[in-house]
């Protein structure tokens, strides 16, 4: 059985960069060289940490999804930014194809290592005969989630990749005949759809608190939902830019993007996200109505009246009983655990490297009192998408939202008061979702959507920092500035935020940091990453069904039912309603019309899955990227001192933050180390290959 072990350390590179395999098995496996394969899989001990070798993988640096920028920086795209080290590279494309930290090296090998992992279990793992058969058939599912979730990996960074045999390669034959070439996008997508098939067949439904960051069924079925989604998306189906198209291809010439566009992808992407629902597991997570007088924790401002369409109904059919501020803010920050997160269906919990999500968090505190390192920033167009409590747009903005000329040019702002006049301590009692201190804040940030208030941490918005000492001169409940006569503001170093706009997502009402003390998160709640939730699955199905312009049968993931599925507007608000109604907002008026609706689509998804890790890949799954990435960052100007407000309101393009898109930005390079190794490999367009 070594043999497989070898033969897969050739095929794809695995284990020369950092160890030789034999001294891989010595130090990862704690096994020595006298164990065999055959004594790992009649041993139960061993063989459970064979298993859970896989989730150390998946809990590598470069694989995290939702955490802070230092390994990969996918949380960021047109929509976050950050100021601390020399991370503009990353929005400039100033990286190499042996650059980029090394992650371009790592995420390969990594993902691969771990496939080889589960293939070795789940080739051997039979032979244990002092596993029950519910423990078996729930670690065998196990397995080919993880394998599964390390191709999804490799192809949302990558593209297409080699698919290697699950039953291993003898490394008797010469490399020539074990090196291969990479698979199609879509056979890519096929197999990992057929892994997660597999691993449904075998997961429970539901984890005991012990083991929540253990795959269920669920989790199984919302990966295979979300890449499905991808496989149906423009860059992968038949609509990717000509230079991408021509250049993504195999050492023969073929094509491993589609070239002909397939209208069905997007019906087996909705059925997939239907199989989620019928689960009938999970449901979004919501905080029932209250009245406080408590600033961290407010009253409930209940929404502007939708001539009763919400209104007026208690949830799930309307807001009258939920509190959409404290309903959206929970969900990330701690408020709950992951076995109480109904909507929550896959997190790895604390199974994240040093940069993870509470670190992350560290780097969006304020620097002055909140003990945070104020480095992570909120572009102005993701402040802009937030919605109007009444659903409107904030004035000036494009309408149409479609991030082209008319969006980024700076003359889309007008003169209305509401841009950059103060709210007066008279007025204050006009906008209650400001809480008591709001006075001085910018009218732009009033009359906002709940989950603005809950995401966005403007200019003189209050932070709570209820874990505050006054024995260490802390203070709660305190209103922050960024002007540049503020602590917070502009400054020499790295520690102020490059667009004047916070970012207040994952962070609860206690959060207070130490930034003498390098990654202290002692006086945080602890989050739990949110790598795959029930309100994404919602807006997959809404998003393929409205790409539907005829009707399809397509069975359901085990084969017991039969979905009809097209473009019909009841199914439609099944997606999208219980996002908007959670979030406090009235119906969308778009029904009708699939181009329209699309816009609203997308920008849902920004705004619901902000900083989630979504955003980075779906304007280059929409083929967006090339508008949206390369136009020019735009925040508040920083340069402004308080006695100058209404410049320091006035968008302004930031210097410092520099963007463009070209084609290499498309996909990950793959490391010229890889390519050397295996010369069936070819490279991601724009990319150059070893000389």
């Amino acid at each position: 059985m070594k043999k497989i072990i070898i033969s897969l350390c050739m095929i794809v590179g695995l284990g020369s960069t950092f160890v030789s395999c034999s001294d891989y098995l010595d130090s990862d496996y704690i096994f020595d060289e006298r164990t065999s394969i055959e004594d790992v899989f009649q041993n139960k001990d061993y063989t459970n940490r064979w298993l859970a070798q896989g989730y150390i993988y998946l809990a590598h640096q470069s694989l995290q999804e939702i955490c802070s920028k230092k390994n990969t920086a996918f949380n960021f795209a047109d929509d976050m930014c950050y100021g601390d080290g020399d991370y503009t590279n990353w929005k400039s494309g100033k990286y190499s194809e042996s650059g980029l930290g090394n992650n371009s090296l790592y995420i390969w090998q990594v993902c691969y290592r771990g496939i080889r992992q589960m293939s070795i279990f789940l080739n051997n793992v039979d032979q244990n005969n002092k596993l029950t058969e519910e423990e078996l058939s729930d670690m065998k599912g196990q397995a080919h989630f993880l394998r599964a979730y390390f191709y999804w990996l490799l192809v949302r960074t990558y593209g297409p990749v080699p698919i290697v045999p699950n039953e291993g390669i003898d490394y008797n034959k010469e490399y020539d005949e074990v090196a291969q070439p990479r698979n199609t996008y879509d056979e890519c997508a096929d197999y990992i759809s057929r892994e997660l098939v597999d691993a449904a067949k075998t997961l429970p439904l539901t984890r005991s608190i012990q083991d929540i960051t253990r795959p269920t069924r669920g989790a199984a079925l919302a990966l295979r939902a979300r890449a499905l989604l991808y496989a149906a998306s423009p860059l992968y189906n038949g609509k990717a830019p000509a230079d991408v198209l021509s250049a993504m291809v195999d050492k023969n010439g073929n094509k491993l993007l589609s070239n002909t566009y397939d209208e069905s992808k997007w019906a087996k992407a909705a059925a997939a996200a239907k199989d989620v629902m019928e689960l009938g597991v999970y449901q979004l997570h919501i905080a029932h109505k209250r009245i406080s007088n408590d600033i961290a924790f407010p009253s409930t401002v209940t929404p502007p009246d939708d001539n009763g369409t919400f209104h007026l109904n208690n949830w799930p059919d309307g807001w009258a009983d939920i509190d959409p501020f404290e309903s959206y803010r929970s969900i990330f920050n701690g408020t709950i655990t992951a076995s109480e997160n109904e909507e929550l269906i896959y997190t790895r919990g604390t199974n994240q490297s040093g940069e993870n999500v509470n670190v992350m968090v560290l780097h969006q505190l304020p620097r002055s009192l909140g003990g945070g390192y104020n480095c992570h920033s909120m572009t102005q167009k993701q402040c802009d998408a937030y919605y109007m409590k009444d659903g409107s747009d904030i004035p000036g903005m494009n309408s149409m939202y479609q991030g082209r000329q008319g969006y980024t040019d700076p003359s889309r702002y007008n003169t209305q008061e509401r841009l950059t006049d103060l709210v007066t301590s008279a007025e204050l009692s006009q906008y209650p979702e400001l809480g008591t201190q709001g006075a001085k804040v910018c009218k732009a940030y009033a009359a906002r959507e709940p989950r603005f208030y809950a995401s966005v941490g403007y200019n003189g918005s209050t932070w709570n920092f209820l874990n505050a000492e006054a024995s260490q001169h802390e203070e709660s409940n305190v209103q922050l500035f960024y002007y540049r006569d503020s602590p917070d503001g502009y400054q020499v170093g790295t520690y102020w935020l490059n667009t004047g706009i916070g970012i207040k997502k994952f962070i609860h009402p206690d959060d207070i940091g130490n930034a003498e003390v390098s990654y202290d998160t002692s006086r945080m709640h602890k989050k739990n990453p949110t790598e795959m939730r029930y309100a994404e699955i919602l807006l997959i199905y809404a998003e393929a069904l409205n790409e539907l312009t005829s009707q399809y049968q397509v069975a359901s993931w085990d084969g017991s039912k039969t979905y009809m599925i097209s473009r019909d507007i009841v199914e439609l608000k099944k997606g999208i309603q219980p996002i908007r109604i959670r979030a406090g907002l009235p119906d969308y008026d778009v029904y009708d019309n699939a181009d329209q609706f699309r816009i609203k689509l997308k920008r849902e998804r920004q705004i619901e899955l902000f900083a989630e890790g979504h955003r980075y890949f779906d304007i280059r799954r929409w083929c967006d990227a090339p508008y949206e990435e390369s136009a020019p960052i735009y925040g508040c100007n920083v340069y402004s001192t308080s006695a100058n407000y209404k410049s320091f309101y006035t968008p302004v393009e930031t210097p410092s933050l520099t963007t463009i898109f070209t084609t290499k930005m498309w996909f990950w390079p793959i490391h010229h180390d890889e390519l050397k190794r295996n010369k069936f490999l070819t490279q991601n367009p724009g990319w150059t290959d070893p000389e």
